[in-house]
């Protein structure tokens, strides 16, 4: 019987193989969704010539998104990669010849895939969130000294109390510009400029400051329906506070919170959801109570002291309140944060289904084992894909346990690779 530590050779050598794959494959993940989510928002940015030191930390922010979702995907292709180049090369054969089991090969991936779950979750949980907050910071800081970066072409841009809608937009000058704004009294004004500049000089004191040319100004009085103001003018001023333009940064949304944050969220959610089915609930006894007392009004008759029943005239409407009482009154919103919630463990633990998948799987490839493995993972890891989004639009539109929803992937594939694993080691 060999000694526990001559096998130490071999999980060296599995693990050094697997490491080399998974880097290969995470820098593919890594650059893909560094393409399709950085270097469009990079682009946009520099094309308002903001300073290259913001866009560099804006993308430093941002990384951790990247990494958090690049390093189950890396795994399960690494995996493939590493048992598809033994098994190619007869390594696995060799393996077995000299007496160790496939339980031996698969041991040291199959820790590393629990490790790796645990780091792909604090990146997502922790590093996430810092990310979030710091990018969310650092534009604000942005919008600041370069206000034009929130002023689009053909966009519509919403403020604190301003609605601004742009036309054609090259560098601080703006064609066809319209603004709209409420004041106190909900009085709406409308102001139509056929050209606009933005003017910079402003920024010192935190406002951005447009100069606006051939003017049309509109403005409805609520008091006196059908009545208006207009007038014209050549020149005009218009100031908007900065912290105004700020405040319409939307706060971070659950997906770039914490765990815990996002489940004491849920909680004070489902109190007020919990609150708003007991004012159905007395909302819709009232009503029938109401109801009874009418019928009894009506037909001049004194109420039973215990009663019993309704009157058959009163029946089917008393079946409709009490099956629209049964009705379970559904927070979209709350469905929302737990699905986001639950996508918090399931991603990042999916690193451990891949590898039990991805072993078997490996093993069965014969010829070109790396090029195959990488194949066959690209193909499952847009399955993968394919089912969270399916799994996440079906939780939202039928309220299915949103449990179930975001963890049915990580399921199929644990049993699936289950499966295959038992049926290969029976061999």
């Amino acid at each position: 019987m060999k000694h526990p530590k001559s096998y130490n050779t071999l999980y060296f050598y599995i693990a050094r193989e697997f490491f080399l794959s998974f880097f290969v494959s995470f820098l593919f993940f890594f650059f893909i969704f560094f393409i399709n989510q950085l270097l469009l928002l990079a682009e946009d940015i520099l094309a308002k010539q903001v300073p290259f030191s913001y866009v560099m930390r804006l993308i430093f922010f941002s990384l951790p998104s990247i990494i958090a979702i690049s390093f189950p995907f890396a795994t399960l292709v690494g995996t493939l990669m590493t048992y598809g180049r033994f098994s190619s090369e007869n390594e696995i054969l060799a393996m077995k010849c000299s007496g160790i089991t496939y339980n031996r090969i698969f041991l040291p991936v199959f820790i590393i895939g629990i490790l790796f779950s645990f780091v792909s979750f604090f990146v997502n949980d922790y590093l996430l969130p810092v990310g979030t907050i710091n990018f969310t910071s650092l534009y604000r800081e942005m919008i600041y000294k370069n206000p034009e970066v929130e002023l689009e072409s053909y966009s519509i841009k919403y403020f604190q109390d301003s609605i601004i809608i742009t036309g054609h937009v090259e560098g601080q000058d703006i064609d066809n510009l319209i603004i709209i704004e409420k004041d106190k009294e909900s009085n709406r004004r409308f102001i139509l400029a056929d050209q606009a500049q933005i003017n910079n000089s402003y920024e010192a004191s935190g406002v951005l400051s447009f100069e606006l040319d051939h003017i049309l100004d509109h403005k409805s009085e609520k008091r006196n329906r059908g009545e208006f103001l207009y007038s014209e003018a050549d020149k005009m001023i218009y100031n908007i506070l900065l912290k105004d333009i700020t405040s319409s940064i939307r706060n971070p949304g659950p997906r770039e919170m914490s765990s815990i944050d996002v489940y004491r969220s849920i909680q004070e959610k489902e109190i007020r959801y919990k609150e708003k089915v007991e004012q159905r609930r007395i909302k819709s006894l009232a009503l029938l109570g109401k109801l009874y007392g009418d019928w009894v009004l009506m037909n001049q008759q004194s109420i039973p002291r215990e009663v019993q029943s309704f009157p058959p005239s009163l029946e089917s409407i008393r079946r409709q309140y009490m099956d629209s009482l049964a009705t379970q009154v559904h927070d979209r919103s709350l469905q929302i944060w737990k699905l986001e919630f639950y996508q918090k463990f399931s991603i990042p633990f999916s690193c451990l289904p891949f590898v039990i998948l991805a072993f078997p799987l490996g093993l069965y490839t014969k010829r070109s084992g790396k090029s195959v493995g990488f194949g066959i993972g690209l193909f499952i890891t847009i399955l993968y894909w394919g089912m969270l989004v399916a799994g996440r639009t079906l939780g939202i539109r039928t309220f299915y346990p949103p449990a179930l929803t975001m963890w049915f992937p990580n399921i199929l594939i644990f049993g699936t690779g289950s499966i295959l694993y038992l049926f290969r080691i029976g061999k």
